[in-house]
This record gives C-alpha cells, structure tokens and sequence, in this order.
C-alpha cells in the first residue's frame, strides 16, 4: 500500500500529510492540486486491487464501497485531523500508544523514520516556526486527553453541509474564493448547485455508476459549465473522475432529452 500511495500522491503532484493503515479501511490526508480527490482515489483502489489479486489470484471488487470523503477547514481543523488519524489504533484498541503502531506516519512527524512522499512541514509549521518547539508541541498535541471520536468538537462537520469539515465562515469563504478566481461560477459553485438541484450528495457525483438521476447531474453540470464559461468538459470530466468522451456522451444524451421534454410541452400545449 505505501508504494502504491507513493507513486500515485507524486503522480498526481498531491500532498499527503498523514496516514494510517488499519486492518479494515485506512485513513489519509490528502491536499490535492490539479487532480480532483475523486481521479487520485479511484487510481489508489484500482493499483492497490490489482496488486492484491495478482498476489492472491482472487477478482472481484476488494473494496466494500467507495471512500469517504470530507473538505477540512486547514487553519483551524487541520491539527484536529492529524491526531485523529494517528490516534485510530489507540481508539481500536490494537495498541496503548500511537509510539507502538507502525503502520501511520507517526513515526515520520516524530523523525524515527525518512518518508519523502508524506509532507510534515505544512502542520508542523501550525504548531511553531521553530523545529524543535514544533516536535515538542506535536508530542504533547498526541499525549493531551483522550482520543478524539469523529463528529465531537473540532472533528464535526458543518450542521448544512457535512461534507465539510469547518464552521459556516470556512464555507462562506470557500463561495468568496470561488467567485475572486474568476467572475463565472466555478465547478465547486456548479456542483453545490446541481446537488440541490438534482436532490442527490455532492460527494456521490464522482461515484461509479449511481443511476440515472446522477448521470443526469454530471451531465447538467458539463453543460452549465461550458454554457456559464467555467470549465471546458477536459476539466469538468477530471472534477468527477470521468473520461472527457464520457462527459461528451452525457451532455449528448442530457440535450437529447431536453429537447424531447421541450418538444413534449410544445405538444401538449397545442392538444
């Protein structure tokens, strides 16, 4: 699984900032730049799948269901996170200490171990400008209080929106961000609109398959992006893990049907 984060995280010229492997699911931290989450996740399952039934000889899906995904408010969130993370095999019971479990990149923030595809520095800095205060301050950030659970304090996710891991500021800011970087909506904007919309979770819509409702979001969304000048359909299918031929086949069908319905009403008005 390492080598496999590895190669994918440089790959996509991702940024993974914690990790843990557990025996059922793994957690990671993943800053992502170009590549959306959902092209860098389906390429990690798909190598890591592959790896084990050529090992096992076995086929067949390996994993239950697709990965969880949140947004984390980074200023104020970030630390939170990371313990989490580190702390999962204390709060499964599988050992005392984060110290005891080598398989997290505990040992990495701690320097007993070199591992130059996970990045360190970003939360670190968090904790003081200064190394060694930085180590200390992270030592005592592990050792302070019981493990935290997920959903309490600074680990719950906004009340509206839990796909995100931060208050409403964060999620007003995230709206700001979109509309400064260009005066069109951006994909982010298009998406919390097609999810409202269409009715269905933003987190599916880089899902594999989930039936005709979603292929009709994914098609609206291409449409209105290319319409609205936000994205070219190259970028709106990487935004959800789909082939730009794919998306080209949605919006085929999506303006099919449009008309279908256009012509319908045009129909039934003239009965």
């Amino acid at each position: 699984m390492a080598t496999v984060f590895a190669e994918t995280i440089q790959k996509h010229h991702a940024s993974l900032h914690a990790y843990c492997w557990m025996t059922n699911h793994i957690h990671a931290l993943i800053q992502v730049s170009t590549t959306p989450l959902g092209r860098v996740m389906r390429d990690i399952a798909s190598r890591f799948a592959r790896t084990v039934q050529l090992r096992f000889d076995t086929t067949g899906h390996l994993f239950e269901r697709r990965y969880h995904a949140v947004l984390v408010d980074a200023d104020r969130r970030l630390l939170a996170v990371v313990r989490y993370i580190h702390l999962n095999p204390v709060r499964a019971g599988i050992v005392a200490s984060s110290n005891q479990y080598p398989w997290s990149s505990h040992d990495v923030y701690l320097g007993r171990r070199k591992c130059s595809w996970v990045t360190t520095d970003f939360t670190l800095r968090l904790l003081s400008p200064d190394p060694m205060l930085a180590l200390a301050n992270y030592i005592q950030l592990m050792d302070s209080g019981e493990p935290s659970r997920w959903g309490h304090g600074m680990l719950a996710t906004n009340r509206l929106r839990p796909e995100i891991l931060g208050d409403d500021q964060f999620v007003d800011r995230l709206k700001l961000e979109c509309d400064r970087s260009n005066s069109t909506p951006c994909l982010h904007t298009l998406v919390l609109e097609c999810s409202k919309r269409f009715g269905v979770d933003a987190r599916h819509l880089t899902a594999r398959g989930n039936g005709r409702r979603f292929a009709r979001a994914r098609a609206w969304i291409a449409h209105e992006a290319v319409a609205r000048s936000a994205a070219s359909v190259a970028i709106v299918g990487r935004h959800l893990g789909r082939s730009e031929s794919a998306i080209r086949a949605l919006m085929l069908r999506y303006a099919r049907e449009t008309v279908e319905r256009e012509s319908e009403k045009v129909r039934t008005g003239t009965t």
